[in-house]
């Protein structure tokens, strides 16, 4: 690295579910595990709840990456992972316009125990925003 160079510490929001993705990041706790301190673990009840421009308005916002973590297959409520698979689908055609790199942007599923999952998925993204940098919007024709 060159000397006076400067290294883009983002900003990494998990949204992560109350019945499996939360436990897991709590165990992470308890194991006394570290991860980056960029990062926000927001608990809720289930990620499709929230509408494709909520993550537009993050990224707006100064968030540099998004980590949904789900219960995947084993949600508590019917078809709502199918339907959260499709709605980050559409958020991904959002950031295709916007020209955001899809990369910052991961659906995953966490079980309540997988604290090591957890770790690599949070890792994972705090290198490549480190790598990347700032969230490059398209210009303005």
């Amino acid at each position: 690295m060159e000397t006076g160079a400067q290294t883009h510490e983002g900003k990494i929001l998990i949204l992560a579910t109350e019945a499996c993705a939360y436990p897991g990041a709590d165990s992470v706790g308890q194991a006394h595990a570290g991860y980056p301190a960029n990062t926000y673990v927001l608990r809720v009840r289930s990620p499709v709840m929230f509408p494709e421009r909520f993550y537009m308005d993050c990224f707006r916002k100064g968030i540099d990456g998004i980590i949904v973590m789900s219960c995947g297959e084993e949600c508590p409520y019917p078809g709502a992972y199918k339907a959260l698979a499709e709605r980050i689908d559409r958020v991904y055609q959002l950031m295709k316009a916007e020209g955001i790199d899809l990369h910052r942007l991961r659906l995953t599923a966490i079980c309540t125990v997988c604290n090591r999952a957890f770790l690599k998925e949070v890792n994972d993204m705090n290198r490549w925003i480190v790598e990347h940098g700032p969230v490059q919007w398209k210009k303005a024709a």
